[in-house]
């Protein structure tokens, strides 16, 4: 019985499914409702192709589905202009879990290509970008964009010349890997601090896939905090500083008594030599 158990316990871990790839296809890029063989377009084919498998996808080629589509008698396939049934379907055909599709576009050397993935189990865009014909590097951009947006990073490489600062990144922290830190595409908002030194605080321009040297000199903006320890506040003891004399009580005090009597006499001088209903200008009754 024991010996049956362990039979079927191998039997059901030989047999059980490896862990699946992603399986992209990528379609025929079109133009006007047509598919595009153009030169170009084929190169454009090839980088995109290439970057999908830096990914660690497996590709199926543009080639290997539009012959697929020919053997199937569909060519309307071929020229689904991002529509997400119809790619959906493509993706289908050649047993693809998902289907980059493009359809080119511009004026004269000034070329775009549209671009979206489809999942082809819901028949939904997953994402969309642009691809710049002829930009460097831009096909792999466009990819990871695509399938992996967390991935679409630049590296920032900071030669701080102070021990202990700390950097922020867009108002989070970061721990610096050898002076290094991944960042995503973009301008980023960079401020480091330290408690002797002012902020450094600078916008940052974030390349995909490249490293981005920071120097930041901290040692031209020092605090006087040397100065502070030198002379230490002794908060233990209260030292009292007499106030000046017209502050005194002994003084102010007798000065605003007098002034109150000498106020006092004026009042009753002027009422009783000027009683009610007398004219007060000798020059003028």
């Amino acid at each position: 019985m024991l010996r049956r158990l362990l039979a079927v316990v191998i039997v059901v871990a030989v047999t059980a499914p490896a862990y699946a790839e992603r399986v992209v296809a990528v379609a025929p890029l079109s133009t006007l409702g047509a598919e595009d063989k153009s030169a170009t377009t084929k190169k454009i084919l090839s980088q995109i192709e290439q970057a999908v498998a830096s990914l660690g996808d497996k590709v199926i080629p543009a080639a290997q589905v539009a012959a697929a589509i020919d053997k199937a008698k569909k060519p309307q396939l071929k020229a689904c202009e991002g529509d997400a049934a119809c790619l959906a379907d493509v993706g289908k055909l050649v047993g693809a879990q998902v289907v980059i599709a493009g359809q080119v576009g511009g004026l004269g050397e000034s070329k775009v290509v549209y671009m979206n993935a489809i999942d082809t189990a819901t028949a939904k865009e997953l994402r969309s970008t642009t691809l710049s014909i002829g930009a460097k590097d831009e096909a792999a951009g466009a990819v990871v964009r695509l399938l992996d947006p967390d991935r679409y990073t630049g590296t920032v490489h900071f030669t701080i010349d102070v021990g202990g600062a700390t950097v922020y990144v867009n108002g989070t922290a970061v721990k610096l890997d050898n002076g290094a830190v991944q960042m995503h595409v973009g301008t980023q908002a960079v401020r480091i601090t330290h408690p002797q030194y002012r902020d450094f605080v600078r916008f940052v321009d974030v390349t995909y896939g490249k490293t981005t040297e920071i120097p930041v000199g901290m040692q031209q903006y020092p605090i006087v905090e040397h100065d502070i320890k030198g002379n230490p506040v002794n908060r233990d003891k209260v030292e009292y500083i007499d106030p000046p004399l017209w502050r005194r009580w002994y003084v102010a005090g007798p000065a605003i008594t007098v002034l109150a009597i000498a106020a006092g006499v004026l009042a009753y001088d002027i009422a009783h030599r000027f009683p009610s209903g007398q004219c007060r200008d000798p020059g003028g009754c």
